[in-house]
């Protein structure tokens, strides 16, 4: 790398942090949710907005020449976030929480997903369509757009209000990740269809095997493995350089996961998950070493290069977008404000958990990339699902920002043993 592709990765970088953390602070200042702030910055630095003046083409061009680097950081981040969402949840699929998080993952996600399935032949209209894009495959695409639920998004809105560590967190999160399984493997199905991935049923059938098999593993036995060598008196690497070992931890779950084909995402959630296992105490001063790194410098220009990648210019409709917007949280909300009621939750928990899990956030933007280069998807619906995502992400953020601040609980007394949920000042975070 000569002199001046440094200067000019570094001052993409100055833009992309300076940036994030402004249009944040301006976010929480407008009791708007941070992370919505950050996505903002990347658009306003995008094609949509300063890549349309005629004086910006020299940066648009120096964004393009960095793209690799860019990409990278991109996702480093991304395991950042998940690592440290996994750290902080570690308490995910409790014996207490295993009956209201199913509930909430089969009926919650079930219900959007095959309502949008069954009424997909008469919502498809060609206008969805992109060059590949055959009704089977749409179908489903319009069906996850409906049911998904962002992890990193809701787990960053967590993390700005200081809730990370509490019950409500952690079924959110728990419901998240389980549909994620699922949702995910409908992606892989419909990019299939549309002769855009080659996947025969075999390799379908293993994807499945191997994802369910290492997430099941990585919340039963593996952590219980690494709690061993933690503790080890040989294990010097952990005694003398905690952080390094974390970090060495999280790059092993994720090569681990990559030579299996299983998603890098699940397995940074599932190495902050089995780095304390039930005890924190071991290696409290280096995720909070590691969370002040990656809260100030690569989640925050994560989220501004998911901004980055939307390319508003493509198209818009008005009327797609209000009507899957619309839509699409009704059915959402009012899933899983039935669920919550089937797990036993009343009142104002059906809100905050409908609310919640509305969120699409990154895996809503990333359902419309992966849709839109498959070309199943037309121009107009990937900006609506992209929209789509950052509306309900920032929805999301702003009401549990306002229950807290109105003192109000997250989850009820009756529906917590914990009294940090019904707290505005809930105890500090590693994150």
């Amino acid at each position: 790398m000569s002199n001046s592709d440094l200067t000019s990765i570094l001052f993409l970088l100055l833009l992309l942090v300076g940036l994030a953390h402004l249009f944040g602070y301006l976010f929480v200042k407008l009791r708007q949710p941070k992370v919505v702030g950050e996505i903002l910055a990347g658009i306003v630095l995008g094609p949509a907005l300063i890549g349309r003046l005629s004086f910006a083409s020299g940066l648009m061009d120096t964004l393009h020449r960095q793209e690799g680097i860019l990409t990278f950081i991109y996702w480093l981040g991304l395991l950042l976030l998940m690592f440290l969402s996994g750290a902080e949840t570690r308490h995910l699929f409790s014996r207490e929480e295993r009956r209201e998080v199913a509930w909430l993952a089969i009926v919650g996600t079930g219900i959007p997903f095959v309502l949008a399935l069954l009424l997909g032949p008469w919502l498809i209209r060609p206008a969805l369509a992109g060059p590949n894009g055959n009704r089977i495959s749409l179908i489903i695409i319009v069906a996850i757009g409906v049911a998904v639920t962002s992890v990193p998004v809701v787990s960053k809105i967590f993390a700005d209000l200081k809730i990370l560590h509490t019950r409500f967190a952690r079924l959110v999160l728990g419901v998240a990740v389980l549909e994620d399984i699922g949702l995910w493997l409908a992606l892989a199905l419909a990019t299939a269809m549309a002769g855009k991935a080659v996947l025969n049923p075999r390799q379908m059938s293993y994807h499945l095997i191997a994802t369910i098999g290492f997430f099941g593993l990585g919340l039963t036995i593996v952590p219980r493995i690494v709690k061993r060598i933690n503790k080890s008196s040989f294990n010097v690497f952990a005694k003398n350089s905690p952080v390094a070992y974390a970090i060495a931890i999280l790059f092993a779950y994720c090569v681990v996961a990559g030579a299996l084909d299983v998603s890098v995402v699940f397995a940074a959630f599932l190495a902050g998950f089995a780095v304390v296992h039930k005890k924190r105490k071991l290696f409290e001063e280096a995720l909070g070493a590691i969370g002040k790194v990656s809260f100030a410098f690569f989640i925050p220009v994560y989220f501004a290069l998911v901004g980055l990648k939307l390319d508003l210019v493509h198209g818009f409709s008005l009327r797609m977008m209000a009507v899957f917007l619309i839509g699409s949280c009704v059915i959402k909300v009012v899933s899983v404000s039935l669920a919550a009621r089937f797990a036993g939750f009343r009142g104002l928990d059906l809100i905050n958990l409908a609310m919640t899990t509305n969120a699409r956030g990154g895996p809503g933007i990333v359902l419309a990339s992966v849709a839109f280069d498959a070309g199943i998807i037309s121009p107009e619906f990937y900006t609506t699902l992209v929209l789509a995502a950052v509306i309900t992400s920032q929805m999301a953020g702003a009401w549990l920002e306002y229950v807290l601040r109105r003192g109000w609980a997250l989850l009820t007394p009756a529906a917590t043993s914990e009294s940090a949920e019904v707290s505005t000042d809930p105890a500090p975070s590693t994150v």
